[in-house]
């Protein structure tokens, strides 16, 4: 059974299309099925659009961005890119791909090849594309100062930066080539608040002034909301709620979706601790609790809602409120 978000404005060409994506890890075996990490999952990208992927961890959000990426196979469902099926693309057509379809790291430690200089590592995808040696350090000293560091950067190695510093590099390395989509793999999470704001506002003001669109992963509704026009909130491969980041992160309709807003960490201690209490309040199983069904809800062992039909019958989307909700209980 698939779940499919609100549709992106079809007046334009889909940057990303992903239809009832699965993923499977592992060799699957009739006598032990073993539920996918990614199960039907449905959604859209418009040119110059940012959608956010939310969840606890092993949610399916990484392997989502993998398979985007081609970096995992999909074992069901299709991924388009501006109309072109690349679910399944071979070697070559990914290499071409790889100037228009780029990535943004999470570590920013060991994203960056500490053996080589930082104009190498910028350079070394357009080398690749078969753009000459002088060029390739022309174009990486501009990234270096798109993303707001001196051209002289280039010649210093990764250890030479902060943490901050080596994610705005990683940045400047996904756009040196001037891509259509960049997925961001949590790009945020290692940094600490203050630099986390820095480089949200730098990807901000780079989508908004080359048209980007981003596929962003990340665990926290707060993070995602300030990024995202729209978000998915993912539990076992499925998905959950998604609408419009706003409506989502102020008003969540499904349980899943409220225990993530109160776990968002806030920088105000009586204000987590406030959190904290309504999170306990609320009576959600902590993560890994009891074995999911595989024809209910996947989150009916942690659910306080839950009754019999949530263990017996998958939920599909329905539109509660402002978003697309998978919950039988839901309401308005």
């Amino acid at each position: 059974m698939s779940t499919t978000t609100a549709p992106a404005d079809t007046a334009q060409p889909l940057a990303l299309d992903v239809r009832d994506l699965t993923v499977h890890y592992g060799r699957r075996s009739r006598r032990k099925p073993v539920p996918p990490a990614v199960d039907g999952v449905s959604f859209s990208i418009a040119p110059g659009e940012t959608i956010g992927l939310v969840g606890e961890s092993g949610s399916g959000k990484s392997t989502i961005g993998k398979a985007v990426l081609g970096l995992q196979s999909a074992t069901g469902g299709s991924i388009s890119f501006f109309g072109d099926d690349i679910t399944h693309a071979a070697p070559a057509r990914r290499r071409a791909l790889a100037a228009q379809l780029r990535v943004v790291f999470q570590d920013p430690y060991s994203s960056l090849n500490p053996a080589m200089t930082i104009g190498e590592t910028l350079a070394e995808p357009l080398r690749l594309m078969g753009v000459g040696k002088a060029e390739a350090a022309r174009r990486a000293r501009t990234a270096l100062e798109r993303v707001g560091l001196p051209a002289s950067a280039s010649d210093r190695r990764p250890r030479q930066f902060s943490g901050g510093q080596r994610q705005r590099i990683a940045v400047a390395r996904a756009l040196v080539c001037d891509p259509k989509v960049v997925v961001c793999d949590e790009p945020v999470s290692a940094l600490d608040l203050s630099t986390q704001a820095q480089v949200l506002n730098l990807l901000a003001d780079l989508r908004d002034e080359r048209g980007l669109s981003y596929l962003f992963v990340a665990h926290d509704l707060a993070v995602v909301r300030f990024l995202a026009q729209r978000v998915v909130v993912l539990y076992r491969g499925q998905v959950m709620e998604t609408g419009a980041a706003a409506a989502v992160v102020e008003h969540p309709r499904h349980p899943y979706t409220r225990a993530l807003t109160a776990a968002a960490p806030v920088p105000r201690p009586a204000e987590q601790a406030a959190r904290r209490a309504a999170r306990e309040a609320m009576g959600i199983g902590a993560a890994g609790l009891g074995t999911p069904s595989t024809a209910g809800c996947p989150f009916a062992s942690r659910c306080p809602l839950a009754t019999d039909v949530c263990r017996a019958e998958r939920p599909t989307l329905r539109r509660v409120g402002d978003s697309d909700v998978a919950c039988h209980h839901a309401t308005d």
